[in-house]
C-alpha cells in the first residue's frame, strides 16, 4: 500500500462487516488508525482483529449512531485513543421494504434514525475536531436516493435525504476545509442486502439475483471492496477539489 492515509485517524461506521469492514481494512492498511465502530461490539471487535493481525491500528466501538450520547461518547474515546480525527465514513445504514402503501410506520421511523439522523448526529459529533483538521466526510447514500426502487419508499427516501444533505453540509463546511461527498452504490452483495434478493426472487436467492442482474450493464453485483475504494479515493488527497459530489457506483445501472 502506498500510505495515503498515513498519520489520520477515520471513524468509520457499520464497520463490523460488508463495505464497512472493508473499508476499515483498507484504510488501515493505508496507513490510518480506525475507530471501528458498529451496533455489534462483537463484529467490531473482530474488524480490529483483523486489522491489527495485519499489523495496522484500530479500537472496537459498540454503538447506535441513531443514539446522540452513543455517538458523541464513541467520537470522544476516539479522539483521547489516537489525538485526533481526520475522517468521517457515514457508512451504517439498515433496509427497509414495501410502498409507501404498505411501509409500517416503525420500519419508517428506524429507516431515517440509522440512514439520515445517524449520518447527521455523527458528522455533528466529528466536526469539531474535523474543522481543526482540514477534515473529509464521505456519506453513504445509495441510487435508490437516485432512482425510485419498487417497494423501497422508506430507504428511497431516507436515501435521498442524506444526498440533499450532502450537499447542504459542503456547502456549510467547505469554509470551515471540510470536504463532504457521498457514494451511492448500487446492489453490493453484503449481508444487508441478501435477505432483499431473497425477497426479490420470492425466497429463492439465485432468482432474484438473476433478477437484480438485469438492472445492471456491467452484468454482475458490486463488491464491498470495490466501493470501500471509492470511499478511500474521496477520503484522500487525491480528492482535494472535490466537496458536494454525489459518485455512482452502481455498474452502469444509472445510465440507462
Amino acid at each position: 500500500m502506498s500510505g495515503r492515509l498515513q498519520g489520520r485517524t477515520a471513524f468509520i461506521t457499520g464497520a463490523g462487516s460488508g463495505i464497512g469492514r472493508a473499508a476499515a481494512e483498507l484504510f488501515a492498511a493505508e496507513g490510518a488508525a480506525v475507530a471501528v465502530a458498529d451496533l455489534r461490539g462483537d463484529a467490531a471487535a473482530e474488524t480490529v482483529e483483523k486489522i491489527t493481525t495485519a499489523g495496522g491500528t484500530a479500537i472496537a466501538l459498540s454503538v447506535d449512531i441513531s443514539a446522540a450520547d452513543q455517538v458523541a461518547d464513541a467520537v470522544e474515546r476516539t479522539v483521547r485513543e489516537f489525538g485526533g480525527l481526520q475522517l468521517l465514513y457515514n457508512n451504517a445504514g439498515v433496509d427497509s421494504s414495501g410502498s409507501v402503501a404498505d411501509t409500517t410506520e416503525d420500519d419508517w421511523d428506524r429507516c431515517f434514525a440509522v440512514n439520515a439522523k445517524g449520518t447527521y448526529l455523527c458528522s455533528r459529533a466529528a466536526i469539531p475536531h474535523l474543522r481543526t483538521a482540514g477534515g473529509a466526510i464521505v456519506n453513504q447514500a445509495s441510487v435508490a436516493g437516485l432512482v425510485g426502487v419498487p417497494n423501497f419508499a422508506a430507504y428511497c427516501a431516507a436515501k435521498g435525504a442524506v444526498v440533499s444533505l450532502t450537499r447542504s453540509m459542503a456547502v456549510d463546511l467547505s469554509p470551515q476545509g471540510i470536504r463532504v461527498n457521498a457514494i451511492c452504490p448500487g446492489t453490493v452483495f453484503t449481508p444487508l442486502m441478501e435477505p432483499m434478493l431473497r425477497a426479490r426472487g420470492g425466497g429463492d436467492l439465485d432468482a432474484g439475483l438473476a433478477k437484480t442482474l438485469l438492472k445492471y450493464p456491467i452484468g454482475r453485483l458490486g463488491t464491498p471492496e470495490e466501493i470501500a475504494k471509492v470511499a478511500l479515493f474521496l477520503c484522500s488527497d487525491e480528492s482535494s477539489f472535490m466537496t458536494g459530489s454525489i459518485i455512482a457506483a452502481d455498474g452502469g445501472m444509472t445510465a440507462q
